[in-house]
């Protein structure tokens, strides 16, 4: 999981020209990413093609030629310049086959996609398939990729749940109810857990935690002993108890202590400025990226672990869950009494 001299070849000292995108759900910080990327490359006098759509912009040739003032004033902004999308035509062999055609007429040498576990499934069967040079950045909220402790968007996301949650303490403290806040992640605890420790919850629940319906209800009694008159729980999208309208059911069918109340936060969590954390990472990523192309790497996603940058194969950044922290999940459980 670091630099190697697999995934390399000598086309680097040939590198003049490369594209940038950005795939699948939209992440804050993937603009400073772009900035990072571009400037990187004008610094060592490469050209830099900007791919609108993300893949379906490699299928259709949406490109457009970016500078170091195309983007000018986008490090705080969310969202992505270049647009994201969902391509099903990129599924497909015809498709990637297509991108390769009109990457290699637009005398693109190597290419940068900014994205999550489909963008990287997706760069990884194109690298395969053609050979051409494809570097990856983590950019997704969800934290799920193997190969950097951070993703692209993640803190930002999280501090966005923490301040929603504050919110949401004020009303449950009033009227002595019980909130249930479903968050993003897919099928990670991640923000979750984070969110959950930092906002005081009650209880958090995940995919990796399996607390049952059950547990929770154990958990909430033993409150009510404590003289607690309100909670709130941090439920992750991927619990396995079915998310929080029906974990809040299913506390509703055992215990009739708490009048519930249930938040799900959705897009919230994707949207705004990043943070100073996210902003710096993304630039790092961005620039990590440049140079790792112009060493001749391929097929690979640069992270960052334990503060230094390193390259993943994509079919490990994808294949390996990354774990949540067990010493957070056990500082969850001290502090929720």
């Amino acid at each position: 999981m670091c630099a190697f001299n697999a995934g390399r070849d000598s086309r680097h000292n040939l590198m003049k020209k490369i594209a940038v995108l950005t795939s699948g759900g939209d992440a804050p910080g993937m603009n400073a990413a772009i900035r990072a990327v571009v400037r990187t490359a004008v610094f060592h006098e490469m050209e830099v093609m900007g791919v609108f759509q993300g893949y379906q912009g490699l299928i259709d040739g949406d490109f457009k030629r970016l500078h170091v003032r195309s983007v000018a004033k986008i490090l705080g902004r969310g969202g992505t310049i270049l647009k994201s999308a969902r391509c099903q035509a990129f599924h497909e062999a015809e498709g990637r086959k297509q991108a390769h055609i009109n990457l290699v007429e637009a005398g693109i040498d190597g290419l940068v996609v900014i994205g999550g576990n489909g963008t990287f499934t997706g760069a990884m069967k194109f690298g395969r398939e053609t050979g051409f040079p494809v570097i990856g950045l983590p950019g997704t909220i969800d934290n799920d990729l193997s190969g950097s402790d951070s993703t692209i968007g993640f803190d930002t996301a999280t501090n966005t749940v923490v301040e929603a949650v504050d919110k949401i303490r004020d009303p449950a403290d009033s009227h002595n109810r019980l909130f249930f806040v479903e968050v993003m992640g897919r099928d990670s605890g991640f923000i979750a857990l984070k969110s959950g420790i930092a906002t005081g919850a009650v209880a958090v629940m995940t995919p990796e935690m399996n607390m049952s319906a059950d547990d929770l209800v154990s958990v909430l009694h033993a409150g009510e002993q404590s003289n607690k008159t309100s909670s709130i729980v941090i439920v992750a999208e991927g619990d396995p108890n079915g998310g929080a309208f029906e974990i809040a059911k299913k506390v509703q069918a055992k215990t009739s202590s708490y009048e519930t109340r249930i938040t799900v936060l959705g897009h919230l969590q994707r949207g705004g400025a990043p943070t100073c954390f996210d902003r710096v990472l993304a630039s790092r990523l961005g620039v990590a990226a440049v140079e790792a192309l112009r060493q001749g790497h391929h097929d690979v996603m640069a992270g960052v672990i334990d503060d230094k940058i390193e390259l993943t194969p994509f079919d490990l950044a994808i294949g390996t869950k990354s774990s949540i922290n067990e010493d957070e999940v056990r500082i969850a459980r001290i502090l929720s009494i």
